[in-house]
């Protein structure tokens, strides 16, 4: 019998496969700040900074926006402590190098957003992750797997596309900045799949959504108490391309023969949300 939120969700239009893989009772779900980006508004919406006929002889200032980067820590009472994603890591200037960093400027940084800090504020160490899920592997999203070098026990899950395409990048220099093997190391604990969906644990599934990259992939998260959440990496930077429909054609590293189909995806998985006040993009 699905609780009173989940059905609350199907009342409202959600199908009821979609939401159907609760987490037991007693997950917990905490989000974590780990630092803020800033960018030309250019590189995450689509139109950004862009001048028309008329305006081409005006003077204007390019809008900057900033990004928040965040981790998602899920307190599972049967899979043990996961994470979503892992941040930038604490040298994120210094091992992007001033170019890209030029581009993608980490503006807000603090103790409390260390991965490990950011953790421990929930009541948990970083030692007590179990397994780790990626959306992609570019650096602001995994440059934390760094602090789990060592780590062997912890298995990382990616999509089978998005670890091929890693480390090919880093072997031929294709898609140099963005990939680093500073922490794409091989003996790490890797685990792959390589279906459009697939459910991860009890309450946890995941979703293939290329676009942004080959092998991104978002996490829905279904829970008893607060219905569901969905976290999708990068698929979508910024809301303006969720309500204008257009992330599709988001850049930067867009495939854009896929995106179409893969936002039409995000938009009937996000109809599960029907019935609540709560987004997390």
């Amino acid at each position: 019998m699905a609780s009173a939120k989940i059905q609350e969700q199907i009342d409202h239009g959600a199908v009821p496969n979609h939401v159907s893989n609760v987490c037991p009772k007693g997950t917990k779900m905490h989000l974590l700040e780990v630092g803020w980006l800033e960018a030309d508004e250019g590189f995450v919406l689509r139109g950004g900074n862009t001048s028309l006929n008329s305006t081409k002889d005006k003077a204007f200032v390019n809008k900057r926006r900033q990004l928040p980067m965040y981790c998602v820590l899920i307190d599972h009472p049967i899979e043990g402590v996961i994470l979503w994603e892992t941040g930038c890591g604490k040298d994120y200037p210094e091992v992007w190098g001033p170019q890209v960093a030029d581009v993608f400027s980490r503006v807000r940084y603090e103790p409390q957003h260390e991965l490990d800090a950011a953790i421990e504020a929930t009541g948990h160490k970083i030692e007590d992750v179990k397994k780790i899920i990626i959306g992609h592997l570019h650096l602001d999203h995994a440059g934390g797997l760094d602090m789990f070098l060592d780590r062997k026990d912890v298995e990382i899950w990616v999509h089978d596309l998005e670890l091929r395409s890693a480390f090919w990048s880093v072997a031929t220099g294709a898609d140099v900045g963005v990939y680093l093997k500073h922490y794409l190391k091989l003996d790490l604990n890797w685990k792959t799949f390589d279906e459009r969906t697939m459910d991860f644990c009890q309450g946890i599934t995941l979703h293939h959504l290329p676009g942004h990259t080959d092998g991104l992939i978002g996490m829905q998260i279904n829970l008893a108490e607060t219905g569901t959440y969905l976290f999708i990496s990068d698929h979508c930077h910024v809301i303006e391309n969720v309500s204008r429909k257009s992330c599709r054609n988001e850049k930067p590293f867009a495939n854009l023969d896929s995106g179409g189909t893969v936002f039409r995806r995000v938009g009937l998985l996000a109809t599960t949300r029907r019935g609540s006040d709560r987004r997390r993009d």
